[in-house]
């Protein structure tokens, strides 16, 4: 799975940090980052096997920040085509 560019896009994160994977992301007013992740063809096969996506964050023992997943660009649509954690 990896990051991609998406037409919303308006911030790159980690762009001049080799160490990490530049983040192509839409920041909004309320601080809320939207990313746009493209699966490999066997990720798709995987999915489509076992209906799972699991989310891993790094907190570096600092409190966990809401997130939310999505099947559809949160962007675009209404709220009710997420997962909320």
């Amino acid at each position: 799975m990896k990051p991609i560019e998406f037409p919303e896009q308006n911030v790159i994160f980690a762009k001049d940090q080799p160490e990490y994977q530049p983040l192509p992301a839409h920041k909004d007013e309320l601080g809320i980052v939207t990313t746009c992740w493209e699966l490999s063809p066997e990720e798709r096969q995987i999915l489509i096997s076992n209906g799972k996506i699991y989310l891993q964050l790094m907190t570096f023992n600092q409190p966990l920040q809401p997130v939310s997943l999505h099947v559809l660009n949160p962007i675009e649509q209404p709220e009710e085509t997420s997962t909320n954690n």
